[in-house]
């Protein structure tokens, strides 16, 4: 009875670390950690099945690693041919009703073979100096998703048919757990994301931009914001249809996407109609300015659109400064606007041209205007 209780123990632990996770690493941590702990291991680890590429990645390795194993690896994967029990052997048993049920492996190898076996994995424990080791699928949607691995050192005792059986009943506790995070993100991602372009959407601007001036005025790090206005949107739609003028969205976004790549963390975003923007924390003034630039060129390049406006705000620059969010977005207004009045090729940049500043303080106002700059009315 005393062994029951512990392993229901386990089982609600589990359940409730998983429904603590609120990121995909601290699903797969508690996932690992809480099978680990169950099931008595010195070793676990997370990995999924990646299906289009034909292998398995690890995900987290908890416990006493091996040498050149990491936590969190970076590249550790597995073609599934060198494991192909989390196929094979999977179907085989769906196919003839069974369920997914977790087996063990040991460092020796099985008298005549055994369902399930896997020379790769057994020389893999001798390897690391692990003994045995019970390895249990992790379903989602009724698919095989992935699989939970917990190893035990040489001499210790091997795992037996009932902790395959818990091990059964773990991986499905955090397949559960997994699902939800998996949902979470989801949500995360719809609500931080455009859905047209795939880029990030203004709440997510103005988080990120809110969180980089604060660690500007803390640590003196460059803040630059690049706004800019898609011309011939408008013209587009009203002569060719709204579809075309998505696709320009689209094809615009692509191209805003792949320059911001030069700059390393920069967030590309669309703020909503035709505006876009780049946020860039770190790199220099004269990076981004040059981001800008070709920008600019490649928009100018686009079938069917007719460039774009481009203004850049960087504390990098004089600018004066810049307590505020809504200040660097008032300065990047202002630099946009005077790039779309001049219809010039190549970005206004606040401090390097002695209009912006003024402007900015000073915004036009004329009735009809679309155009107001942010925190004015």
């Amino acid at each position: 009875m005393g062994g029951e209780d512990a392993r229901l123990r386990a089982v609600v632990s589990l359940a409730q670390a998983m429904a603590a996770a609120h990121t995909p690493r601290d699903s797969w941590r508690a996932a690992a950690l809480g099978a680990r702990d169950a099931l008595g291991g010195n070793f676990a680890a997370l990995s999924v099945w990646e299906r289009e590429l034909g292998r398995l990645r690890v995900l987290v390795n908890e416990g006493q690693r091996a040498d050149g194993e990491q936590e969190f690896p970076e590249d550790e994967t597995y073609p599934v041919h060198q494991f192909p029990e989390i196929t094979e052997f999977l179907h085989e048993r769906w196919a003839g009703g069974g369920e997914p049920n977790a087996w063990v492996e040991t460092a020796a190898e099985p008298p005549g073979g055994e369902a399930g076996y896997c020379h790769e994995r057994v020389t893999a424990l001798r390897r690391r100096g692990r003994g045995c080791c019970v390895v249990a699928p992790i379903v989602l949607h009724g698919r095989a998703w992935g699989e939970l691995y917990v190893a035990r050192p040489v001499g210790a005792p091997v795992f037996d048919a009932a902790d395959a059986d818990f091990a059964t009943v773990l991986a499905s506790v955090a397949a559960a757990g997994i699902a939800q995070t998996e949902r979470l993100e989801e949500v995360r991602r719809l609500a931080f994301t455009d859905p047209l372009t795939g880029l990030a959407n203004r709440r997510a601007v103005d988080m990120r931009l809110d969180a980089a001036v604060e660690r500007h005025r803390a640590d003196g790090s460059v803040v630059s914001l690049v706004v800019c206005d898609l011309n011939g949107l408008k013209r587009v739609n009203d002569t060719l249809g709204h579809a075309v003028g998505d696709r320009l969205l689209e094809r615009f976004g692509s191209v805003l996407s792949l320059c911001g790549a030069k700059l390393p963390g920069a967030l590309a975003a669309r703020l909503g109609g035709d505006e876009f923007c780049l946020l860039a924390v770190g790199p220099r003034a004269d990076e981004v300015v040059a981001v800008g630039e070709e920008l600019c060129l490649r928009a100018g390049e686009l079938e069917l659109g007719e460039g774009v406006a481009c203004g850049i705000a960087s504390t990098g620059d004089p600018i004066g400064e810049v307590r505020s969010a809504r200040r660097l977005f008032r300065l990047a207004d202002a630099a946009q606007y005077r790039a779309k009045a001049a219809r010039g090729v190549k970005p206004v940049v606040a401090g390097r041209d002695g209009a912006v500043l003024a402007l900015a303080e000073n915004p036009p106002t004329p009735p009809h205007d679309r155009r107001r700059f942010r925190g004015h009315p």
